[in-house]
């Protein structure tokens, strides 16, 4: 375990932050514990696996400095002094934060359990915690915002590149996703089959679409939104 001092954001325990081989290209795991013998314990044990782990002692400075762009998860104690873990959560959740949170607490109730999972946690674990479940549920939550973070993103580059398309090829892509052929497509928008092969060849190029399946995969929300459906 290795500390880094005095660059730590304020309110980090320690402060420290563990470091791996890859550091700069592995996930980010946040462990927000009041209990420093607790938080040293858990965040060597993460970093066993190739995850940095930043600590923090005080949950109010981790919600107002932590990154929210970075790749990880969020492990949060229930019980803390001053403020509650769940009231935490729904911070974190009502301010649209995207990395998976753990709860963690050493007197689970089944009502907490239910508030944490409502709240949007992704994992709820009863104090003193397996080591391998915890591991477990860390590389999922990662595996799973790793996805998340990639289908915004495809989503995101869609839309740029519907938002190129010409009104008439918005058209014409309503019209393939609808299930139309090109003649079809031709005799509901009153021009020629050909034109619409050059509409749908610029649909194609324009999308970045390399085959029938990937342009309704990715683009028939789009079209189904244009035309109010």
């Amino acid at each position: 375990m290795k500390e880094r001092s005095g660059n730590a954001p304020r309110g980090a325990a320690g402060p420290h932050e563990e470091k791996t081989a890859g550091a700069l290209l592995s996930p980010l795991i946040h462990l927000i514990d009041d209990d420093e013998a607790v938080r040293s314990s858990l965040a060597l044990l993460i970093s066993t696996v190739g995850l940095r782990v930043q600590s923090w002692s005080d949950p109010q400075a981790f919600i107002s400095g932590f990154d929210r762009q970075g790749i990880g998860a969020i492990v949060l104690d229930v019980r803390m002094p001053g403020i509650s873990g769940l009231t935490i959560l729904d911070t974190l959740m009502a301010q649209g934060v995207d990395q998976p949170v753990i709860m963690l607490t050493g007197h689970g109730t089944v009502d907490m359990c239910r508030r944490a999972f409502k709240s949007g946690a992704a994992e709820f674990l009863e104090k003193p915690v397996d080591d391998e479940q915890l591991l477990e549920a860390l590389q999922n939550a990662v595996r799973q915002h790793v996805k998340s973070r990639e289908r915004r993103q495809t989503d995101q580059q869609a839309r740029q590149r519907y938002a190129q398309l010409s009104e008439r090829e918005r058209e014409v892509l309503g019209l393939i996703v609808a299930g139309l052929t090109n003649k079809e497509i031709g005799r509901a928008l009153a021009v020629s089959p050909r034109t619409v092969e050059t509409h749908r060849a610029n649909l194609f190029a324009k999308l970045e679409a390399e085959s029938l399946a990937q342009l309704i995969r990715q683009y028939a929300t789009l079209a189904d939104e244009a035309d109010g459906r």
